[in-house]
């Protein structure tokens, strides 16, 4: 089982995914980061290397999904918070994304290509 990151660990381990986009809840003790990739074939490409990941390391995240946005969430329900589950498997991802754009105000609404597009 895995085991909640001690203090120590999350200095060491937070800032850099913070600097990479990665937001922390501490409400819910998880990280959070939402990319937005040019179109639903990239999106859906990332989602998909994500899930093999995640069935490979038994380790799934939250996420949501609308046309080129994914939304992920991830925290370690087996021990109730962050763990190095959590920040291996943030590391990986944002390799998976490539150059995918980050929405880093994570307050700020999620707007898709076709909304996008609707508007115009």
């Amino acid at each position: 089982m895995a085991e909640k990151l001690t203090e120590e660990e999350r200095q060491a381990l937070l800032p850099p995914l913070g600097e990479a986009g990665w937001g922390a809840d501490p409400e819910t003790d998880s990280i959070r980061k939402i990319w937005k990739f040019r179109n639903f074939s990239e999106a859906w490409a990332f989602m998909n290397r994500a899930a093999l990941l995640a069935e490979k390391r038994n380790h799934h995240p939250d996420w949501r999904n609308v046309f080129n946005v994914v939304d992920v969430r991830l925290t370690t329900h087996d021990c109730g918070g962050l763990s190095k589950l959590d920040t291996d498997m943030a590391v990986v991802l944002d390799k998976y994304a490539g150059s995918a754009e980050v929405q880093r105000d994570q307050a700020q609404e999620i707007v898709c290509l076709c909304e996008t597009y609707h508007k115009k």
